[in-house]
């Protein structure tokens, strides 16, 4: 059954990102980058302010746990901890894609967390490439329905479709049927990529279709076409995988492309952030939101209490790159200079 190889495929997916390397070869981009110190910052730390509005919703700083799963019995337990955790320190939260919720409603459980989690703002999740196999308006409301999502987001992954055996390519058309989406729904559309990045003709693409916020998910982080090479069935097929290893554009130069070729449309970064600094930094670049995933699935699988503590930590590192920096809140933090080598 068609239902059957996806629960299988994303048990695959959680089982080969907690055990083995699936790491670009590829950075981020992101060492690169470097704040200006600031020994006299003029601030008291308490002052500092990382909170934000996000669709209505207080956030306590600009984090976004990334979509990573859904769809068996295990990620129904990740998510509800994960839940839990954005619920009490007050960040976002996306969920993986729904399609096998709606080919199988019995799955749709393993989504439920708005019950857990509402007050922070929640993504509903599907794949853009879906769009051309049938589903369309209908199903994409269904998936925003099924977890009183504030918004929606589409996801792009055709170098993972093309790795994989049972992948879908036919990518051809997308652009219009997405922008169709954005026009037709009642909730913000987001457009994000898996790990590979987004360039500057795709940012501006999809800002002309009326995109609210794109997720550039740049290569340095989770390489999709690694867990595709852990999870071939033959010699053949890993060693295709191999070969893009160092795949992807990376996450500082995705937010720059973005950034410059679609300046009215959000931008959210995600791709191998692993420290508040990062995030930090990622805001002076231009992005308004930073996603990050690994982390997170991992404290997941033990408990709510150990994903809050890793939030805890990237909040407090955001908080002192703010006060080194001498700046005092978000907006401040946007337009502060760097110093990118």
């Amino acid at each position: 059954m068609k239902n059957s190889s996806i629960h299988l495929r994303k048990l695959d997916h959680i089982k080969i990102s907690l055990k083995e390397d699936v790491s670009s070869t590829l950075t981020t981009g992101l060492e690169k980058v470097r704040f200006i110190h600031q020994a006299l910052p003029e601030i008291n730390i308490e002052e500092t302010d990382p909170s934000l509005a996000l669709l209505g919703k207080r956030l306590s700083f600009p984090l976004l746990i990334s979509s990573m799963t859904g769809g068996t019995p295990k990620a129904a337990l990740i998510n509800r901890n994960l839940a839990m955790a954005a619920e009490k320190m007050k960040v976002s939260l996306a969920l993986g894609s729904q399609r096998a919720a709606l080919e199988d409603p019995k799955l749709a459980e393993t989504f439920k967390i708005r019950d857990i989690a509402p007050n922070v703002p929640l993504f509903a999740n599907l794949g853009a490439i879906q769009l051309n196999n049938g589903f369309d308006l209908d199903e994409c409301k269904r998936v925003v329905d099924m977890v009183q999502a504030d918004g929606l987001i589409l996801h792009l992954n055709p170098l993972q479709e093309a790795l994989q055996p049972e992948g879908e390519t036919n990518f051809r058309g997308l652009i219009q049927k997405i922008q169709s989406m954005c026009k037709s729904l009642d909730c913000p559309v987001v457009v994000k990529e898996v790990g590979f990045g987004i360039s500057a003709r795709v940012a501006k693409m999809l800002s002309e279709a009326g995109v609210w916020a794109v997720d550039i998910a740049g290569a340095g982080g989770t390489s999709w076409s690694q867990v595709e090479k852990f999870r071939a069935e033959n010699d053949e097929d890993a060693q295709i995988a191999a070969a893009f290893c160092d795949w992807g554009i990376s996450t500082m130069e995705s937010i720059q492309f973005a950034r410059h070729a679609a300046p009215r449309m959000k931008v959210i970064a995600s791709g191998g952030l692993r420290s508040g600094v990062d995030l930090a930094k990622c805001i002076a670049l231009g992005a308004e939101m930073c996603g990050i995933a690994l982390p997170f699935l991992k404290a997941a699988t033990v408990s709510p209490e150990a994903v809050e503590k890793v939030i805890g930590i990237y909040r407090k590192q955001f908080q002192i790159a703010m006060f080194a920096a001498g700046v005092s809140n978000l907006k401040e933090l946007s337009k502060t200079k760097l110093i990118i080598t």
